[in-house]
């Protein structure tokens, strides 16, 4: 520079060229930041007292710009630094910013901000390497004895070590997005991974692309093998992909470059239309991130699906970010029905593997309207569910749901590809049946209205009804929910959250409706006793032990487990001793002396 452009440059601390940059960058895109000197050069006051600009113009004589940020400023000529053409400049820095001068983190710096600059970057260091010198000669004690040594003799060497300086290229790795995918080899993908992220694993999958238009971005994703421990802890920074402007780094951890749901996918978002200097504050405000984003989104669900056609690719990724998959389906209305593709269970007929929703579908057999599902605490739970027993007799496939977050993303699915999604737990659940099917269930129903009745009576309030069931075939009863409450696992996984709102499960909660099973011998042993003497205290212990062991079986806690405990201790008590009541289990029931047939029946 010239004596005039250290003036005009760097003598102002409100202008430092930013401005003027920026209206040039305006008119052409042709710009590099790099060399355009003033963009952020007062930040160098941040580790320095001093700063001393030397420069050397052809067309002028070498000058110094020196300033302690105290509003002057001088210029003076020089014949420091020497040089015919260029710049340096010189740090005085403070005495608590010295650490900056190690070169470790002079290293880290240029690491994590100008890596990928298309200029090299050079920072001397002293190395140390190997020579080898010849031995001091020791004095001559005989010039005779030396005259008859030998010339072929070899001579021997020491090796030493020595110290020196030389360049190291700070920046070495090259922009892998600036090239064309089909010029990138899986090799180098895997190594620029390792480079970004410090993963010791190569990547699992990568999608390599880049937008032209009124928009221009480039970018490279990468997928994982494994997810990370803390893959959904709150307060950790998500740092997965990273922002560049022109090569030049922005940020690591821009929550709004991609969903909560996706950010376990890695790598780089390279931008040509933001500003070097945005802020946080206008990145969120800026339309044009907006864009970039519902294309990461885009290309992120294109690379899954790419994923999904190999099968054991696929499952690797399924095991580790399911949870991802099911939050987005829960979280982006946008793109639920990309993600619901995704989705893979374990079924009634697909034994240990997973199947999607459309195999599901296409394996439907005729005469089957909806897809079916349950949700439970396990694997083992939901496969000896009663609640699928006639589906099951049918043929009809039911989809195993055990994952806690199965319960909200499943909710977001109203249907897929015109099928209906129903929840076996709940009401409102029918069968296709025929016109025979349908007035032998109405006569049956007709035959029970008595004692449906009888047992909401002594329920009271902890059902809503009783009625008979479509979906039992062998187990005796369920307890099935209201269409819009919380299932039985619903509830369970609510009671587990240790900040949960009392308030919200009392409306939240769904009601419970009796389902009893007619061909059942124990339904039809209970129906004998009403018919003959539904005065009979018996007949009022053995429905509430009904109803509760059928709390049980559908996944849900009695209302008093203490109650339940002693009622089963007793049938327990009299299989072993007929002629008896007496203590078992340590649950005090009182014993009679003579116990007689009539209310051993009963009991039984």
């Amino acid at each position: 520079m010239t004596k005039a452009d250290l003036v005009n440059n760097l003598g102002t601390i409100a202008k430092s060229g930013t401005k003027e940059f920026l209206e040039k960058l305006q008119d052409t895109q042709d710009i590099s930041p790099i060399g355009q000197f003033g963009v952020g050069f007062y930040s160098a006051y941040l580790v320095a007292s001093t700063v001393d600009v030397y420069s050397k113009n052809n067309n002028d004589t070498q000058y110094v710009w020196s300033s302690n940020a105290g509003g002057t400023f001088t210029v003076d000529p020089t014949t420091d630094y020497p040089m015919e053409r260029g710049t340096t400049i010189v740090l005085h820095m403070k005495e608590d910013q010295v650490d900056y001068l190690e070169e470790n983190r002079i290293k880290e710096i240029v690491k994590k901000h100008s890596n990928f600059i298309p200029y090299p970057i050079k920072l001397q260091v002293e190395k140390e390497r190997t020579v080898e010198t010849e031995p001091e000669k020791a004095e001559k004690e005989d010039e005779s004895r030396v005259e008859e040594v030998k010339d072929e003799e070899e001579k021997k060497t020491e090796k030493k070590k020595e110290k020196y300086l030389d360049f190291d290229i700070l920046n070495p790795n090259k922009p892998i997005w600036m090239r064309r995918p089909e010029d990138v080899t899986n090799e180098e993908y895997a190594s620029f991974y390792k480079s970004l992220t410090n993963d010791w694993e190569d990547h699992l999958a990568v999608k390599h692309f880049s937008m032209e238009g009124q928009l221009e971005f480039k970018s490279v994703l990468f997928v994982p093998k494994r997810a990370p421990f803390d893959l959904f802890e709150g307060k950790k920074k998500r740092r997965n992909i990273k922002l560049y402007v022109k090569r030049v780094y922005i940020m690591d951890d821009c929550e709004e470059l991609v969903p909560e749901w996706l950010h376990f996918v890695t790598g780089v978002v390279d931008s040509e239309d933001l500003p070097l200097n945005i802020s946080r504050e206008a990145l969120q405000q800026t339309k044009v991130l907006k864009v970039i984003r519902k294309h990461v989104i885009k290309k992120s669900l294109e690379l899954f699906n790419d994923l999904s056609e190999n099968k054991e690719n696929y499952k690797t990724f399924y095991q580790n970010f399911h949870k991802n998959i099911k939050l987005g389906i829960h979280e982006d209305s946008e793109n639920r029905q990309a993600l619901s593709m995704l989705l893979r269970f374990t079924s009634s007929k697909s034994g240990e593997e997973m199947c999607s929703l459309k195999e599901y579908v296409d394996r439907m057999p005729a005469g089957q309207k909806n897809i079916y599902y349950v949700t439970g605490e396990s694997q083992n739970v939901v496969e000896n569910s009663p609640f699928g027993e006639q589906l099951k007799k049918k043929g009809f496939e039911v989809l195993y749901l055990v994952d806690p977050i199965d319960e909200y993303a499943i909710q977001q699915i109203k249907e897929f590809e015109g099928k209906k999604l129903v929840s076996i737990t709940k009401e409102g659940f029918e069968l296709e049946e025929t016109d025979e099917e349908k007035a032998e269930r109405l006569k049956i129903e007709n035959e029970y209205t008595g004692l449906c009745a009888f047992i909401k009576e002594i329920l009271k309030d902890e059902v809503e009804k009783v009625e008979v069931s479509r979906r039992l075939d062998k187990w005796p009863c369920v307890i099935v929910t209201s269409q819009y409450g919380w299932s039985a696992n619903m509830e369970r996984i609510m009671k587990a959250q240790a900040l949960r709102d009392s308030t919200i499960s009392s409306y939240m909660r769904g009601k419970k409706i009796l389902e009893i099973n007619p061909t059942n011998k124990l339904v039809q042993g209970i129906k004998q006793r009403y018919d003959e003497n539904k005065e009979s205290k018996s007949l009022k212990d053995i429905i509430e032990l009904f109803y509760e062991t059928g709390l049980h079986v559908s996944g849900f806690v009695p209302k008093d487990p203490a109650k339940y405990a002693q009622s089963v201790f007793s049938m327990i008590s009299l299989g072993l001793n007929p002629e008896g009541l007496e203590d078992i289990g340590g649950v005090n029931i009182a014993s009679e002396q003579n116990v007689s047939n009539a209310r051993m029946e009963e009991v039984e």
